[in-house]
């Protein structure tokens, strides 16, 4: 009768473990789901700004309106989903340049980075506007600390590895960036913006007198 106990627990438990992986792949596929609509409302923003139909974003991400839906329930959390997204690869891609270049060059490739994110705030800022006022969000006060953050913490390096001149302010690299972008009306700020920036680590570098 034991062994009978046994066998009948081992029948009972097995089809759950087969079932797990199956489990799993709704996540997975939900995930890329996610991943595919912010990569498709970001581009439709850029093109539509708050009038973007969400149904067209479903469209082309190839996922019923259901599953945009219940992703993102509104256009406000589509647009603060999207911006979170381009903060998050900013902020993350301090600590992988600074694993896979030198100091100064891993400031440098992060500063290109963040002229695609200014494109991409220029882009999200008016279309959110246009939705919610002139009020700011937390999520957005959020986003300017993990940008300041990455950016010290690129810009220290520099200044340890001699670099960078130590009297360097991180903030004053930003506000040059941004005020290139700001300052253009033309279509072309961007390639500005990439020009700056090596005339911005050119003039940050110490004096070798």
């Amino acid at each position: 009768m034991a062994a009978d106990a046994s066998m009948s627990k081992k029948i009972v438990t097995m089809p759950t473990k087969r079932s797990n992986p199956a489990a799993r792949k709704p996540r997975a596929d939900a995930q890329r789901n996610r991943e595919r609509i912010l990569e498709v409302a970001k581009e439709a923003f850029t093109r539509h700004g708050a009038n973007t139909s969400l149904d067209d974003v479903a469209k082309q991400a190839r996922v019923g309106p259901g599953t945009l839906y219940r992703h993102f329930p509104t256009r406000e959390a589509l647009l603060e989903a999207v911006y979170r997204t381009e903060v998050e690869k900013l902020a993350a891609a301090e600590q992988k340049f600074a694993a896979t270049m030198s100091p100064v060059e891993a400031l440098r490739a992060w500063m290109m980075l963040f002229i695609d994110y200014i494109a991409a705030k220029q882009i999200i800022a008016p279309a959110f506007n246009a939705l919610v006022g002139s009020h700011h969000p937390k999520f957005v006060e959020a986003s300017y600390a993990q940008v300041h953050q990455a950016v010290r913490a690129l810009v220290k390096r520099a200044i340890q590895s001699g670099d960078i001149r130590a009297d360097l302010d991180a903030v004053d690299l930003l506000r040059a960036l941004v005020g290139v972008s700001s300052l253009s009306n033309g279509s072309d700020w961007k390639q500005s913006a990439v020009r700056l920036v090596d005339i911005l680590i050119a003039g940050s570098r110490p004096n070798r007198a």
